[in-house]
């Protein structure tokens, strides 16, 4: 088979006798390096994502072998894809979306799905089960704790529904993950788009904390939140699309969204944080602002949201 220069193979730079477990290796690879999260360019992103979803498919595979080969297949011209401008991560700008003979697309805009619910195939998951924002309900784990665990969860799912969801109308809350890289669970998962924060809480009493990246103290008392760095090494593996970071939200017995106070202590030059540690107010403006000013974050990512649904299993 003669390949051109556009072919999933060549976008991969897989040969077209690959394995399953090249091309795995192949997409994460290419994946981090196009992601325009890393500085990489949002259209070959997408052929890249596009690729990968072929060829990892057995059925479909066979069909575009089959039809490259014949010489049917045609590749999707460029100015029929998205574009999207995304700020640099970080920025409190949301990113936009631009589609041939559209305008801009915000956090804020409907949302669109990837791929689109356009009748051709059968859909990953239903549309009214990709449609809903919250999916989920914290998991009663053990017996000791139990109800004030699930209390302090209700309340964090409180907060992302009633003060990030409505913000973001494609953003996608699933509840009571189990971690793909041990027995532990992920209280919260929160997708928007390319982007993933995951979301653990923790209930203490009202005053000013310190956080020194690794404890939080509070004059003599020293306390270790529950551990989520290496949760969301394991997602980021596991969905190397995305970016992924992490969440430990402080919560106050008082309710009040700005206690308890939590001070940063400055980490040393070109320190890397995988895990923020903020009170409520903090969890809500900080999520708000890390989906939203991602690349398209009007987007519901369905390959991405049914994996979630299905516990990564």
């Amino acid at each position: 088979m003669t390949e051109r220069s556009s072919s999933h193979y060549q976008v991969l730079k897989v040969a077209v006798t690959a394995t399953d477990k090249e091309i795995k290796v192949a997409y994460r690879r290419a994946a981090r390096t196009a992601h325009p999260d890393h500085g990489g360019d949002a259209a070959t992103f997408r052929r890249v994502t596009a690729a990968y979803e072929t060829l990892i498919d057995p059925q479909r595979r066979k069909a575009y072998d089959r039809s490259y080969a014949s010489g049917t297949y045609r590749d999707t011209p460029a100015d029929n894809e998205p574009h999207f401008d995304a700020p640099p991560a970080g920025s409190r700008a949301s990113a936009t979306v631009h589609r041939p003979g559209s305008g801009r697309y915000t956090a804020g805009d409907p949302p669109i799905y990837t791929p689109p619910y356009d009748g051709t195939g059968v859909p990953l998951i239903p549309l009214a089960e990709a449609g809903q924002q919250v999916h989920g309900m914290p998991r009663k784990r053990g017996i000791f704790g139990a109800e004030a665990r699930i209390q302090r969860e209700m309340r964090t799912v409180q907060l992302l529904t009633r003060q990030v969801l409505p913000a973001i109308p494609a953003a996608r809350l699933i509840n009571g993950l189990q971690s793909p890289a041990d027995n532990s669970h992920i209280d919260h998962a929160v997708l928007s788009g390319y982007r993933l924060a995951l979301v653990n809480s923790m209930l203490l009493p009202q005053g000013a904390y310190a956080w020194n990246g690794s404890t939080l103290n509070h004059g003599a008392r020293t306390i270790a939140p529950p551990r989520l760095d290496h949760l969301v090494r394991a997602m980021q593996d596991i969905f190397p699309e995305l970016n992924v970071t992490g969440w430990t939200v402080v919560l106050s017995p008082s309710g009040n969204l700005h206690e308890p106070v939590i001070d940063h202590h400055r980490r040393p030059a070109g320190a890397l944080e995988p895990v923020q540690i903020v009170n409520g107010a903090g969890m809500v403006r900080g999520i708000k602002e890390f989906l939203a000013s991602g690349p398209a974050p009007n987007t519901v990512n369905v390959p991405v949201l049914a994996r979630l649904l299905r516990g990564m299993h």
